[in-house]
């Protein structure tokens, strides 16, 4: 026997059978949504804990002396920016001052996840590492136009090259994270003491 349904009878039943489903997904979703915000907040607990990083005594020796030495650089290189007119001096500066901002941040990191502090319990001595000293920053501080710019190039070249001097603590690490960054530091700041010293040259020092 076949079974007719006219317009009408159709459209209502197709709504009918839209209305059910409706129903029947919204008696449901309680549980189902529930389930999902909560299967997602136990993915976010688990990923908010972080494993603790494995440092050896060198990798947290270096971080604790690399940071102040950093930090001193990011200073003098804020001083050349607001001291200096020469547009070389002043990119390079900014150059130091956001490179070497960054490094003091992934250092601080890794520390932290290590659960070590950036405190080595004392300060380090004057010039320690090629730092400029409590008179020479004074004298830098004191400078003006060439006097300044080929004052702080000769001393951040030196400071540099105390940078890369301490970078051999961690160039054996076991972490190879720590061992590439290290890498990174001798590579940036030899280039970069290469262009200091062509800077000087053509400042006549």
């Amino acid at each position: 026997m076949q079974i007719t349904i006219d317009k009408k009878t159709g459209i209502l039943s197709t709504v009918i059978a839209i209305l059910l489903g409706v129903i029947l997904f919204m008696s449901g979703s309680r549980s189902g949504v529930s389930n999902f915000f909560g299967m997602d907040h136990s993915m976010m607990h688990e990923g908010a804990t972080s494993s603790k990083v494995s440092l050896v005594g060198s990798d947290t020796m270096f971080f604790q002396m690399m940071i102040p030495h950093h930090q001193q650089a990011v200073d003098i290189s804020e001083l050349a920016m607001a001291t200096s007119k020469d547009p070389e001096l002043i990119m390079l500066a900014k150059e130091i001052r956001d490179g070497q901002a960054a490094e003091i941040v992934q250092m601080k990191k890794w520390l932290i996840d290590a659960g070590q502090t950036s405190d080595m319990g004392h300060h380090m001595g004057d010039g320690t590492g090629g730092m400029l000293t409590d008179s020479e920053l004074a004298t830098l501080k004191a400078s003006t136009g060439s006097t300044f710019d080929i004052y702080w190039l000769q001393k951040m070249i030196t400071h540099h090259e105390g940078a890369l001097h301490m970078v051999t603590m961690i160039e054996n690490s076991p972490n190879l994270s720590i061992e590439k960054f290290g890498q990174n530091i001798v590579n940036v700041q030899s280039a970069q003491i290469k262009q200091m010293k062509e800077m000087l040259k053509r400042l006549g020092a």
